[in-house]
């Protein structure tokens, strides 16, 4: 391969690099993992509580099926709390890519994974199923979705632990979700209100763009 051609491959790389943004799955997973403080600003923020102190975070995590040809998942980002309990945050670009069965059998995969042998359910922590979508999937125009569970004769809620929201990607309010999704768009650190996303951004783009 000639020189030039090299050079040509690495612009394009470079080009393709530079035009991503936290709503492509790869940047984010880098960005993410191992990141606490990122995780816990996008926490705290997404599930309005300033309590949640994260202990780990990894991104791109495999969850294989625990059935001979099930289907594996692979996990955006999973983190743990001093708590114990356990987030799953997903981003996505198209509709089909957060269906809401999709939480119902991410959220299961987690939960396969929480208890040893021996166990009583009862010690089963909670789980929180997060996806962030780059559009308002719903088209309701909230900013979050809350999904929670509830007895439907007495409308008392349902308590087991399990969690799913879905965050709209294409909200511009000017509060504290606003911003952060408008650090999920920017394809520039120093564009980005939040020092701990633009910090993870800056080092995966090696400061390319000025």
């Amino acid at each position: 391969m000639a020189v030039e051609e090299i050079q040509q491959n690495i612009k394009k790389i470079e080009q393709i690099i530079d035009d991503m943004n936290l709503f492509d799955d790869d940047l984010m997973s880098m960005v993410f993992d191992a990141n606490i403080s990122a995780t816990e600003l996008l926490l705290r923020t997404i599930l309005k509580r300033d309590d949640i102190a994260v202990i780990s975070v990894v991104g791109q995590r495999e969850f294989q099926s625990p059935v001979v040809s099930g289907r594996d998942i692979r996990l955006d980002i999973l983190a743990k709390d001093s708590t114990g309990k356990y987030y799953n945050m997903e981003v996505q670009k198209k509709p089909e890519g957060a269906h809401v069965r999709r939480a119902r059998f991410n959220s299961s995969m987690m939960d396969s994974r929480m208890l040893k042998a021996g166990q009583e359910f009862s010690e089963l922590r909670d789980s929180y199923m997060i996806f962030i979508t780059q559009t308002d999937i719903f088209g309701y125009g909230l900013p979050i979705y809350t999904v929670k569970r509830y007895f439907e004769e007495i409308n008392i809620p349902f308590n087991d632990g399990s969690h799913i929201v879905y965050v709209n990607g294409s909200y511009k309010g000017e509060d504290a979700i606003g911003k952060l999704m408008h650090d999920f768009s920017c394809r520039d650190s120093k564009d980005m209100y939040y020092s701990e996303l633009a910090k993870g951004m800056k080092h995966f783009k090696r400061g390319r763009r000025r």
